[in-house]
């Protein structure tokens, strides 16, 4: 098994706008510890929560933090279940939080997880290698029109239905059972123009099935809120997307926590009450640096955007 490394996207950038000081941190995407580290190097008083769904991640946080292990909680489940955590811990307000929404190097680097189609592996892209649900399941199972929907939601794959189509086909003669050969799959449905396109043919098609093999996308909004509501008033919470599906998701739940007042304008006066909660404190999102894209072209994609309780 390879080691857990994966390169921590902006993370100065993450660090400073959290302003860490003292009291209670949560890493909701722990990863292979660079964030968790920078951020507990800061808190004096407090703790952090460390959190991933991977346990090679957890593995992997636990051995690089072990100098701060006294200040140092790790927790293997998903960030959708932070409340949860939170409460069984006897915590009730944290003071800032992070999400890095993006799929980790180790993870897409080692062959036998199955989220690459650079690599020929068994089709699996599951996040938490516990679950029962895997890219196999989700390619060999779902009906046309389900692969096809989610092709063009979660993918926005203009080939969607002929990729959705030759899948279906394929699988008729035998099961569809590793990541080459869903990858012939998806570039035999689409026009040579298209294979030939600057992105990878197999890019979009294989980001769809693995959002929907670890339901990545309708855990966002609810988890934003929750984190939101557990700061103190300025605490901060940051998010770092890597692809317009995620973003747009977080833009509009920030958004819709900093507003106020809901009501029609032609009310004279307000009856729904609404105060906004945070502020955000960049309104165009804090992207990755030159010096950072040429050490790391997968950050390429990156967007963080940060908010601060009122």
């Amino acid at each position: 098994m390879a080691k857990f490394d994966h390169y921590s996207v902006m993370l100065s950038e993450c660090v400073e706008s959290l302003r860490v000081g003292d009291g209670y941190y949560v890493d909701c995407t722990a990863g292979g510890g660079g964030h968790s580290l920078e951020i507990i190097k800061k808190i004096k008083n407090g703790k952090l929560v460390a959190i991933d769904r991977d346990i090679a991640a957890i593995n992997a946080v636990q051995e690089r933090l072990k100098v701060y292990k006294d200040k140092l909680i790790t927790v293997k489940d998903n960030f959708f279940e932070v409340e949860k955590i939170l409460d069984s811990l006897g915590i009730d307000k944290i003071n800032g939080a992070l999400i890095d929404l993006g799929v980790s190097s180790y993870q897409l680097d080692t062959p036998e997880r199955g989220f690459s189609y650079m690599h020929d592996a068994p089709l699996d892209m599951r996040m938490d290698t516990g679950q029962t649900l895997s890219a196999f399941d989700v390619v060999n199972t779902y009906s046309e029109s389900e692969l096809k929907r989610i092709l063009r939601e979660y993918g926005e794959e203009s080939f969607a239905p002929q990729i959705a189509s030759k899948i279906v086909q394929r699988r008729e003669k035998e099961p569809i059972c590793t990541t080459f050969q869903l990858a012939d799959v998806i570039k035999s449905a689409m026009p040579a123009k298209a294979r030939n396109d600057r992105h990878h043919p197999c890019k979009r098609s294989f980001q769809a099935i693995r959002i929907e093999v670890n339901s990545e996308l309708e855990v966002i909004e609810p988890t934003l809120r929750a984190l939101a509501d557990r700061l103190v008033s300025g605490g901060r919470l940051a998010v770092i997307t890597f692809h317009s599906l995620e973003d747009r998701i977080a833009k509009q739940t920030f958004a819709d926590l900093s507003r106020g007042c809901t009501c029609p304008p032609d009310f004279p006066v307000c009856v729904c009450n609404k105060k906004p909660s945070v502020r955000m404190l960049n309104k165009k999102p804090i992207l990755p640096s030159e010096e950072e894209l040429m050490a790391n072209p997968r950050s390429r994609s990156a967007k963080l955007r940060v908010v601060e309780k009122l």
